[in-house]
């Protein structure tokens, strides 16, 4: 799976009278959330089916697919962070003499730092094409459930980021980022929920030349 999405943020911490984004004395402040970054893996939010199955023209499509409207839901008041996508499948055929029902695979991942999926699970999708109708539409869900511990920072960490830094010190003008410890435990607290479609190796390979 190709990487795409993981911007890991600075964790700042705002104080009482600072609002996210300001700039203060002691810096921009942010908030870091324990939910993890919901996204679509490059070249895996579409599926093309063909009829002839051994043909990739345009001529051959049979049935094509996108995920779309992806919506994200998180609770992370309890033990375990628990992230809820919902997002919606809409599909287009080339034959609408009858009625048809096409299902179609999709993962739904948790991965960790970037690289490392601790989780994955398949599922389906089923799209119902009434008679001569060339569209169909279905909603999909997913929920993967993250430790709270394992996406919390060490104190060590936090209060590396977050420290105020004066204009005299040192290493003012140097990120905390560039510490490969704080750098690494940042990456190692910062969780992806990912959905797509399952793809197979010819179908991902149609997706990233077409």
């Amino acid at each position: 799976m190709k990487r795409r999405l993981t911007a890991l943020a600075l964790v700042l911490l705002a104080s009482g009278c600072s609002r996210e984004g300001e700039i203060t004395n002691g810096g921009i402040y942010i908030t870091r959330s324990a939910c993890p970054q919901v996204g679509v893996p490059a070249a895996t939010g579409d599926i093309t089916l063909f009829n002839p199955a051994n043909r990739t023209d345009a001529d051959a499509i049979d049935v094509s697919a996108a995920i779309t409207n992806v919506r994200a839901s998180c609770d992370e008041t309890g033990a375990n962070v628990i992230s809820t996508v919902t997002f919606d499948v809409v599909a287009t055929r080339r034959d609408v003499t009858a009625q048809r029902t096409v299902v179609l695979p999709y993962f739904d991942v948790a991965m960790q730092a970037g690289t490392q999926v601790v989780a994955k699970r398949v599922g389906n999708v089923a799209l119902n094409f009434a008679a001569g109708s060339q569209k169909a539409q279905t909603t999909g869900q997913a929920t993967i459930q993250v430790a709270r511990g394992a996406a919390t920072l060490p104190e060590d960490v936090r209060h590396e980021l977050t420290r105020e830094r004066k204009a005299s010190d040192p290493d003012a003008a140097i990120d905390p980022l560039t510490n490969p410890t704080v750098r690494e435990a940042v990456a190692k607290a910062s969780f992806e929920h990912l959905v797509g479609f399952q793809l197979t190796q010819q179908q991902l390979q149609y997706n990233a030349t077409r």
